[in-house]
């Protein structure tokens, strides 16, 4: 049941056991998660059945709830497979299903009856009446169309039954369809977007080519800008959690299970501080080192979505992402004055790292006396996973990831 006193949950996504692990460290309420079917990612490794089963037992010793993705649109070939899938759910311990079908729903009712039911963002779910409806069929919580303004949600949230728990997403990549209901990719590639395996066509360059004039590209451009037309913005909300949750959502959600586990580990830090500054004082703007920490994963240029009544925007200039940050080592252990380092990306005798702790704020640490596993001083660390001895007065968390900034 929704109570807008409790701190809204703060939901992250998992492609495998390494996202599900940097998602509980930095301080995630949820997870959801796919199995090998059904769900809208095929890019992640996600979860096999045993493995799904490990990821809820660990992720409930940790007293966070799992949510299972169910919520591409299936064809009447899959169907069969459906009753298995949704048992096998319920007998894992998934805490909710996350469904954009109503047929899915209607099976799931049958088929794993114990399972609360999440009605997927591609349900399109942009009114109140929606909202009820779904209630009303059983949903305990929908996930609310990207499309929205700050307004349209308050309107539905005040409009609905209070035991309905709204979601929506603070951040991540933006499709540039309605509700991700986009045929492009299976257009162009066959690979349906609505089944989990979108190519990503509005990502690409595009020319204009005239009939007569084969192998004349001519480019299309809007103001001179470049030929990206369709390549959406991502979604950043860092410094609007005040706004958002005063509308009284539920959820909070950030897209990417197809991305990192540093990603994983970033955003879901940032945004369980935010959240937790917004609970101690919902008048006091996000500290700027929080909104900093956003600009330090791969990302597309931000916007704040449609929360402000305007569209998010196209990247022109570019498909790729801002890369600002290269992560360099993961800490796997301190004792003594001496951290032991997992090595990620090259780094140097004499760099200083930006170390991200979960639960604490980021700081800085001069790479001084640098060793390899023999104890032999190194003034580089050129092989990938080599271990690395760093001596320091600095204690690190075992996990801290080491990260240094591109020149």
């Amino acid at each position: 049941m929704t109570d807008t006193n409790q701190r809204a949950e703060l939901l992250s996504p998992v492609g495998d056991r390494e996202r599900l692990g940097a998602a509980i460290s930095f301080g995630a309420d949820a997870v959801y998660l796919a199995g090998q079917e059904f769900g809208m990612r095929t890019a992640p490794s996600n979860f096999t059945n045993e493995e799904l089963v490990q990821a809820v037992q660990y992720a409930h010793g940790k007293n966070v709830r799992v949510y299972l993705t169910c919520n591409t649109v299936p064809h009447n070939d899959e169907l069969s497979r459906l009753p298995e899938f949704l048992r096998f759910a319920q007998e894992a311990g998934v805490d909710a299903l996350i469904i954009a079908d109503f047929g899915v729903m209607a099976m799931a009712k049958k088929y794993a009856p114990k399972v609360d039911i999440h009605m997927s963002t591609q349900a399109g779910v942009a009114n109140y009446v929606s909202a009820r409806e779904l209630y009303d069929l059983g949903a305990s919580r929908v996930v609310l169309a990207r499309e929205l303004s700050l307004g349209e949600i308050a309107e539905i949230r005040a409009k609905t039954p209070r035991e309905l728990e709204l979601e929506v997403f603070v951040h991540g990549a933006m499709c540039v369809s309605f509700s991700g209901r986009c045929l492009l990719s299976s257009y162009l590639t066959g690979r349906d977007a609505n089944r989990g395996d979108c190519a990503q066509p509005c990502r690409w360059e595009y020319a204009l080519m005239e009939a007569k004039r084969p192998g004349q590209y001519m480019p299309v451009s809007e103001d001179g800008h470049g030929t990206y037309i369709l390549n959406s913005k991502d979604m950043c909300m860092i410094e609007h959690i005040p706004e958002i949750l005063k509308t009284g959502v539920t959820s909070l959600k950030i897209e990417g299970r197809a991305k990192s586990a540093y990603y994983v580990s970033v955003t879901t830090n940032a945004y369980r501080n935010a959240i937790d500054e917004y609970c101690v004082d919902p008048e006091k703007k996000v500290s700027p080192w929080i909104v900093e920490e956003l600009n330090k994963i791969s990302h597309r240029e931000y916007s704040t979505g449609f929360y402000f009544g305007t569209e998010p925007g196209q990247v022109y200039g570019n498909g790729g992402y801002v890369r600002e940050y290269d992560v360099i080592a993961v800490c796997e252990s301190y004792e003594n004055g001496v951290a032991a380092l997992s090595q990620r990306n090259r780094f140097f005798k004499g760099d200083t790292a930006d170390v991200l702790e979960a639960g604490n704020r980021p700081f800085l640490l001069p790479l001084n006396e640098l060793y390899d596993k023999d104890w032999n001083p190194i003034d580089s660390a050129p092989h990938a996973t080599m271990t690395v001895f760093l001596k320091t007065d600095r204690p690190i968390q075992k996990g801290a990831i080491l990260r240094k900034a591109r020149i």
